[in-house]
C-alpha cells in the first residue's frame, strides 16, 4: 500500500511539474510571439506563430493538447530550426545518458569505498584527509571545478581535450576518452557527498545495541561495518544515491555547456538562447521526469529494504 501511494504520489507530481513547465513559458510577460521575431514582423507573421504556439487558445486547452502531444509521441517542432523536437533530442539524450552512466559507474562505488574506509580508519589520517578534500570539492562551483580541470590536464598536461564534442561516427574508446573531464567534474562532487553520508550513515548505527553486541563478541571491526552496521544504514545511503543520480542527469547543463558536449543539457542552454519555446518546455519535462522516477524509485528501495516500512500498519 506504501509502495502504491509513492507512485500515485509522483504520479501526481510529475503531472504539477508538467503544468508549471508549460505555465511558466505560456505566461512570460509580453507577446512570445512577437518577441520571436522581432517588431519588424508583419502581423499576419505573428499571428501564425501565435497560432503555431497555441496561444490564440485558452490556456488549459493547449495544455491538455500539448500533453496529449506528449502522450502520443509528438512532442511538437522546434522554431529555431522546424525540425522535430523528438529528431532533435533522440541523440543529445543518448550523450546525455552516457555521460550520466560513465560517470556513475565511477563515482558512486568509489563514495561507496571511501565513506566505508572514512568509518572503519575514523580518525586517521586518510579520515581527515578525504573529510578535508570532499569539504573543499563541495565548496566550489562545478564551473570553477570544471574549467580548474580543463587548465590542469587539457591546456598544462595535454592528456585530454578541453573540448568534448562527439559525433555518431566515433567509437567507444573514443567517446570515453571525451568524456573524462565531463565526467571528472560532475563525479568529484557526487564522491564527496556519497562519501560523507556513507560515513555518517554507518557512525550513527554504530551507537545501537545490537551492534555494540557484536563488537562484544569479538568480532573485527570491519566485520562489524561490513555485516551489521551497512546494512541498517541502507536508507539514507539509498537515498543520497538516488539524489545524485538525478543530479547527473538534471545537473548536466553548466557541465555540458562548458565542455560544448552535445547533449540535452547544451540543447536547453541552445534553446533558451534563442527562445526557442517548445524544445525547452520538452526538456524541462524530461529534466523533470528523470528527477521525479529516480526518487519514486528511491523511496520504492527504502521501503523494501525497511521491514519497519514494509509491515507498517
Amino acid at each position: 500500500m506504501l509502495i502504491l501511494t509513492r507512485l500515485l504520489l509522483a504520479i501526481a507530481t510529475l503531472f504539477m511539474v508538467s503544468a508549471i513547465v508549460f505555465g511558466a513559458v505560456r505566461f512570460l510577460p509580453g507577446d512570445i510571439a512577437q518577441q520571436l521575431l522581432g517588431q519588424s514582423a508583419t502581423p499576419e507573421n505573428v499571428a501564425a506563430l501565435r497560432n503555431q504556439l497555441g496561444l490564440d487558445t485558452p490556456g488549459y486547452i493547449s495544455y491538455f493538447r500539448w500533453l496529449g502531444g506528449i502522450f502520443s509521441g509528438d512532442l511538437g517542432k522546434s522554431i529555431a530550426t522546424n525540425r522535430s523536437i523528438s529528431d532533435l533530442i533522440g541523440s543529445r539524450l543518448g550523450n546525455t545518458f552516457l555521460l550520466a552512466g560513465f560517470t556513475a559507474v565511477i563515482a558512486i562505488p568509489l563514495g561507496y569505498i571511501l565513506g566505508f574506509l572514512g568509518a572503519l580508519l575514523r580518525g586517521s589520517a586518510f579520515d581527515r584527509t578525504t573529510n578535508v578534500a570532499g569539504l573543499a570539492v563541495i565548496s566550489l562551483p562545478e564551473y570553477f571545478v570544471a574549467y580548474a580541470l580543463v587548465v590542469v590536464f587539457a591546456v598544462k598536461l595535454g592528456w585530454f581535450p578541453a573540448l568534448s564534442r562527439v559525433s555518431p561516427s566515433m567509437g567507444l574508446v573514443e567517446r570515453l576518452d571525451r568524456l573524462i573531464l565531463p565526467a571528472m567534474s560532475l563525479g568529484l562532487v557526487i564522491v564527496a557527498y556519497v562519501m560523507r553520508v556513507v560515513k555518517s550513515s554507518i557512525l550513527n548505527v554504530l551507537g545501537e545495541d545490537f551492534v555494540q553486541m557484536a563488537q562484544m563478541k569479538g568480532n573485527s571491526r570491519f566485520r562489524v561495518i561490513l555485516v551489521h552496521a551497512l546494512p541498517n544504514a541502507l536508507a539514507p545511503i539509498i537515498n543520497v544515491t538516488a539524489i545524485n543520480l538525478a543530479y547527473l542527469v538534471v545537473g548536466v547543463v553548466i557541465v555540458e555547456t562548458v565542455f560544448v558536449y552535445p547533449g540535452l543539457g547544451q540543447l536547453l542552454v541552445d534553446s533558451v538562447v534563442k527562445r526557442d519555446m517548445p524544445v525547452v518546455q520538452v526538456v524541462c519535462l524530461i529534466f523533470a521526469s528523470i528527477y521525479i522516477l529516480v526518487n519514486a524509485t528511491a523511496d520504492i528501495l527504502i521501503v523494501i529494504t525497511n521491514p519497519r516500512l514494509r509491515h507498517a500498519k
